[in-house]
């Protein structure tokens, strides 16, 4: 009995010691700079957003904010890098829609979505733009759909890496379309879209918010933009479903994810950050300009999101055949 009692005792011990740590790391927290990793280069969606919503969010929780690109792979170097990091909050990750595909599109996949990572939120939503080289002699998405099927093969399009959901979106559009488009995947959306400004590719499907800022600028031209109605960015801007392709429906979200086992008073500091963070009206300023529309979610409401767009991207994945 006493052997029991003493083993008890260290027991009781033991998880009252862990949950002090878990509370005074949390008291504590910021303790030093935190670093966002993007699994993208520089110039991209995700990098863009990540820059101005991480930003804001240093600002609340009184603590540097910085953002470290981790291309290659699909996106799954820097993936990978924050799941192996110490569930502190130091550490955390800025997802797009790429993160849920590579779950299906990677045999096998490098991360769990769920088991590895724990949800902060949801920050911004968006569209896809379809844009191309001005010398491409099309304006419209009919036009570009006509000028394809007379040369098929011949037209290719960038994305951000093979099974990024700047290629995925491409594919999503070749099959309703029914034309072929060849698919050139470059380290990130910024290097493709430097690339169909000098004319090496024809088209890309890209992150609204990397895309529009160069046809706003003249160096590129916009056919459509992907979502159930015009961007508030680009209302001259028709839709590709008012188009001629009403199934085509696409829509951009990105967000923030912590190592699992974050502590939940530290995911709790974090959300509250992102949410007043998305209420300042410097960034809802600089959002707008680049298409992105505030949507600040719950952690358990982000979540769902992920599973979910698992789902969805696993289907457009089968369809066209991708691995």
């Amino acid at each position: 009995m006493s052997y029991r009692r003493t083993a008890f005792g260290a027991a009781a011990s033991l998880l009252l010691g862990c949950m002090w740590s878990v509370y005074t790391a949390a008291q504590q927290y910021p303790a030093r700079p935190v670093r966002l990793i993007v699994a993208s280069s520089p110039g991209s969606g995700v990098d863009t957003v990540g820059r101005i919503v991480g930003q804001r969010i240093g600002d609340v929780i009184g603590a540097q904010v910085f953002v470290d690109n981790r291309p290659g792979g699909g996106g799954s170097i820097g993936v990978q890098a924050v799941a192996k990091s110490a569930p502190d909050g130091h550490t955390l990750l800025m997802v797009a829609p790429s993160f849920t595909i590579n779950a299906s599109l990677m045999r096998p996949p490098p991360y769990n979505v769920v088991r590895d990572f724990t949800p902060v939120g949801r920050a911004t939503t968006g569209q896809y733009i379809i844009i191309v080289h001005p010398s491409l002699p099309v304006a419209s998405v009919k036009e570009l759909i006509a000028f394809a099927k007379s040369r098929p093969g011949q037209l290719n399009f960038g994305s951000g890496g093979n099974g990024n959901s700047t290629h995925l979106a491409g594919e999503y559009f070749k099959s309703l379309a029914k034309i072929d488009l060849t698919h050139v995947p470059y380290k990130g959306s910024g290097p493709a879209v430097i690339e169909l400004i000098a004319g090496q590719i024809h088209l890309m499907f890209a992150n609204i918010t990397a895309g529009l800022p160069q046809v706003k600028a003249g160096r590129l031209r916009g056919l459509a933009t992907s979502g159930d109605k015009r961007s508030h960015a680009a209302p001259d801007i028709p839709t590709v479903a008012e188009s001629g392709i009403p199934a085509y429906v696409v829509t951009s979200w990105f967000g923030i994810l912590a190592p699992a086992r974050t502590p939940q008073e530290i995911v709790g500091k974090l959300s509250g950050a992102l949410h007043t963070a998305m209420r300042s009206k410097d960034l809802l300023e600089k959002l707008a300009g680049e298409g992105a529309e505030p949507a600040p979610s719950a952690p358990a409401e982000f979540g769902r999101l992920i599973v979910s767009e698992v789902e969805t991207w696993a289907k457009v994945i089968k369809a066209a055949g991708l691995q």
